[in-house]
Order: C-alpha cells, then structure tokens, then sequence
C-alpha cells in the first residue's frame, strides 16, 4: 500500500499522472492557458469591426465584447456605445414622449373628456309625465284612444287654450287639455282581478248585449274607466283582468309575449287517447296549425281536461276540441299571466296587489 502511494507521488511530481498530462500551475488551469494563447494568436474575423469605433479603430471598450444573435453589443464597458446606437435612440426618445405635457395631456388618466353631467331626476321625471294627447284622453275616463283621434281631429280638443287638430301631439300631466270645454285629468293607474261569471260579455262596444262584465265593477269602488285585458266569450267563466293602463293591455295580448292560459274543459264524453296525442302534437284549424303546450286529464276523469295554450286566437280552446268531435259543456278559465281566481267567488273582482302589478310590469307573465 505504501509502495502504490510513492509511486503515485513520484508521478505527480514529474507530470506522468492522469494520462501523462503535465503537472498543474497553482492558481491557472491548461484550459485557460489555451483559450489566451489562442485568442492572442487568431487571425482578425470580418466581424471583430463591430468592436471598434469607426474613426480610430480602437476598441469599444477595455474589455472584451460579445455580440447576441441580434447584432447587439452586450459588454458592460461598451455601455455608452449602445445607447448611441439609431435604434436605441429612437426607443428612448419614445419613451421620453410620454412626459412632455402636451403627452400627458393626450395619454395621462387624469385627462380623460370630461363626462356629460347627468340629467337631474326631476328632469327624468318630467320626461316620463310626457304622454300623447289621445292616450291622456283615454286616461282620463272620457273615451278609448281612436276616439279620442276622432274627437282630436274635428277640434274638440284644447291644449292651453288652444285647439289641436294634430295626431300625434304630445302633452304633459299638468297641462290644461279640454273636452268639450270640461278640463280632463289623467288618472291613476288600476288593476281588476274578476271572476268572470257565465252569460256574460266582455266587448265594450256591444249596444245589443244585456249583461256586460263592466256592470259588474262598482263605479263606487272603482271610478277610473277600465277595460277587460283579453277576451272571453259569453259561455266561458273564469280569470278575467282588467286596466286602464294600455302599454300592460298591449304586452298581455300580444302573441309574442306568449302569455300562459290554462283552461278546465269539461266535455260531453271522454277524451280518447289518439285525441289526446293529436292536441299535443297539433292539429291544422282554418286559421293555421294549433296544438296544447300541455294537457292532462283532471282527477281520472277522461271527460275532464286541463289545457295550457299560449295562443290568443278567438275561441281557440273550443275550436280545438269540436275539430275533433266533441262538444264543450263548461269552459272555465283559471290561471292567466300568472293570475288565479282563488279566493274570489264567480261574479266577484278586487284590486290586485302591489307584488302582482310588479309582477305583471317586470314581464312575468308565466
């Protein structure tokens, strides 16, 4: 063992260890002995002119330089030549664009176009209270909006003193307008749930008809004019609505906004069962193809049907089943818009709530 380890240091000694190599300098390795010999020996590259300056062709700097892929001088002594560079000029300069005043006044945050002042409330207010003339008549008690046009075109009508002639005028709630000299008053909006009974006819224009559903409300109780949301025909009972506010009339009748109906059918004899799939998958009337959104037998009696339409044709439910060959003894309406006749007896209306005209004004309909 003692032998291994002289011999091993003999080597050393004379350079003969580890393949012969020579013996190691302290402080400087062969490697860095061969990169200097061979860097102080090259020859010039076509490249090494990126290092000097191009009057005096002296180096850049005291150190030496490296180029990135890019073309661009990296050695921390060529810092100055860098920044002189078209390039990083042109990158500075823009940059110190922004702090001029003139940028900061077109780029700073703080600089934005101011915003227009918001309309007051009491403007918005005002804007609202604006109505079409024959809409404030209509309001008022007096007559429906086309005759109030009629009335308007043949100079009934004052505003201000001054006769209107002109469809379409506009006119504000605490206006002066006049009918017939009688000043009119725009009035509150109403809401009637009623409990339509049998034999009785929703048309307001029917001078032949002996019972109408407008008999039914207490003038009393109720002194605004109303009209029936919809109708019903005189055989038919149930849910009935009524306002004097047209917009809601107008969206609660309207087939686009497909307001849910569901009506209890009571029929001369049972429904059958190839009848029962023909209503949901549509049947073709005169008029156009119609069929249930859905449809139930109510308490196992097959003669007895619940059908939920979203259609407002005239008379759609019984035109429906005499397609098909039977014959309705008692239609009675019981949900529309959202709306039930519970707790209300046959012939009888109230107020609706507060929380229902929410309702009805947000769009629930269903």
């Amino acid at each position: 063992m003692e032998n291994r380890k002289t011999e091993r240091s003999r080597k050393e000694s004379k350079g003969e260890a580890y393949g012969n190599k020579p013996a190691r300098k302290s402080g400087v390795t062969e490697k860095a002995t061969r990169r200097t010999t061979r860097s102080a020996d090259r020859p010039k590259r076509d490249d090494d002119e990126k290092f000097y300056h191009k009057d005096g062709g002296k180096p850049t700097g005291k150190g030496r330089a490296t180029v990135n892929k890019k073309g661009a001088v990296t050695s921390r002594h060529d810092r100055e030549e860098w920044h002189d560079k078209p390039d990083r000029r042109e990158r500075s300069e823009r940059h110190d664009r922004y702090d001029k005043p003139e940028s900061r006044d077109r780029y700073g945050k703080h600089d934005k176009p101011e915003r227009k002042e918001r309309s007051k409330r009491s403007e918005k207010l005002e804007l609202s209270e604006i109505v079409r003339l024959n809409k404030f008549i209509a309001n008022s008690g007096i007559c429906s909006r086309r005759e109030a046009d009629e009335y308007i075109k043949t100079g009934l009508v004052t505003v201000n003193g001054e006769i209107v002639t002109e469809l379409g005028t506009k006119v504000k709630q605490d206006d002066d307008v006049r009918f017939n000299g009688q000043r009119l008053k725009g009035e509150k909006k109403v809401y009637l749930l009623m409990n339509k009974p049998k034999n009785y006819i929703t048309t307001m224009s029917d001078p032949h008809a002996k019972k109408s559903v407008i008999d039914l409300i207490s003038p009393e109780k109720c002194k605004e004019r109303v009209v029936p949301v919809g109708r019903l025909d005189k055989a038919t009972t149930g849910v009935l609505l009524f306002t004097n506010d047209g917009d809601l009339a107008a969206r609660l009748t309207h087939p686009s906004y497909n307001v849910k109906k569901i009506y209890h059918v009571f029929l001369d004899k049972n429904l059958k069962k190839n009848d029962f799939d023909a209503l949901l998958k549509g049947i073709a009337l005169e008029d156009g193809e119609i069929h249930a959104d859905s449809l139930s037998y109510v308490d196992d009696d097959m003669s007895q049907v619940g059908i939920e339409i979203h259609s407002g044709r005239n008379r759609i439910v019984r035109r429906m089943f005499e397609h098909l060959g039977y014959e309705i003894k008692k239609l009675d309406r019981v949900y529309f818009a959202g709306l039930t006749k519970k707790n209300l007896r046959r012939g009888a209306w109230r107020f609706l709530t507060e929380e229902e005209i929410t309702y009805l004004k947000m769009g629930n309909f269903n």
